[in-house]
């Protein structure tokens, strides 16, 4: 499997039914698969199916699915009331002979209020159960573009992310290697210190002095810390590998590289070393940014 992002657009158009519609889909970063649509009366029946298509298509993101429909042709229907204009007719000729005034003509009296009705087709229920069907169609056309757009994006976003984990990598071994964390090195300078406190006071235990400065060595290594880096690049080139949906595993491990590079940095006793430490945390920060655009 590839590496997918969250962000991605498509659109779709269909016909069925009676009916005409386009339908936008859009998907943005979130935590988990929220899914927000907008369908008109009467697809707002297929709301629970298309929700469980878009599950199978996606995993992670905020997805916007807009359906805007309209029917095609004539959607009323008129009906004249004859009884009313047979009585309107009537009253209509004789108020004109009583008058001496021309008759009554057709398009005035079916212009009288009352006398021509209006009427809202009504629904077909086989028309609109092929609307739906095929605007289910749509959808799923929709979706399969969106998947597409994307992966597209992911592959983009993977070679990011090795990149990073390459400059994390190097920045690691560059560490390691510091002549800073050689033991001679790390000897001079604790011999330097402790020669600077006994000229300043005298009232050392040497002794005493000798086992801080060992314990204070200890825990300046940073073995410890290089080596988790280390796994962790490993396991991210390794998702990154298998694809599929890694955004929540791959920001947890760029919080366990922060975590180890914030603990380097904590314990680095030499100019140098802080130096790769502080490089090394705005590598993994770069690393999470980009993270978080992963499905």
């Amino acid at each position: 499997m590839s590496v997918g992002s969250m962000t991605g657009f498509a659109r779709a158009a269909g016909s069925g039914g009676g009916w005409r519609w386009s339908l936008e889909m859009k998907s943005v970063n979130a935590k988990g698969l929220d899914l927000r649509l907008r369908l008109p009366a009467p697809f707002d029946r297929i709301e629970t199916e298309a929700r469980a298509r878009l599950a199978r298509v996606l995993a992670r993101g905020t997805c916007f699915v807009n359906l805007a429909a309209q029917r095609e042709g004539a959607t009323q229907a008129a009906r004249i009331d004859e009884a009313t204009l047979a009585s309107l007719a009537n009253a209509a000729r004789a108020a004109a002979v009583k008058a001496g005034l021309a008759p009554p003509t057709m398009d005035g009296l079916l212009a009288v209020r009352g006398v021509v009705e209006v009427e809202e087709k009504a629904d077909d229920e086989t028309a609109i159960a092929e609307a739906c069907a095929g605007a289910l169609a749509s959808l799923d056309e929709a979706a399969a573009h969106l998947a597409k757009a994307r992966q597209a994006e992911g592959a983009a976003l993977a070679a990011v992310l090795s990149e990073r984990l390459d400059a994390i990598e190097a920045l690691t071994l560059a560490a390691d290697a510091n002549p800073a964390r050689k033991p001679e090195a790390i000897r001079v300078r604790l011999a330097e210190n402790v020669a600077a406190l006994l000229e300043s006071s005298r009232g050392f235990d040497e002794n005493r002095l000798h086992q801080e400065a060992l314990l204070l060595a200890a825990k300046a290594d940073i073995r410890e810390e290089l080596d988790r880096l280390k796994t962790h690049v490993a396991a991210a080139r390794a998702l990154l590998t298998a694809g599929g949906a890694i955004g929540r595993r791959l920001d947890f491990l760029s919080q366990e590289l922060s975590r180890e590079a914030n603990t380097l940095c904590s314990k680095s006793n030499d100019v140098s070393l802080t130096a790769q430490g502080l490089e090394l945390k705005a590598q993994i920060e770069q690393f999470r940014e980009q993270v978080q655009n992963v499905e």
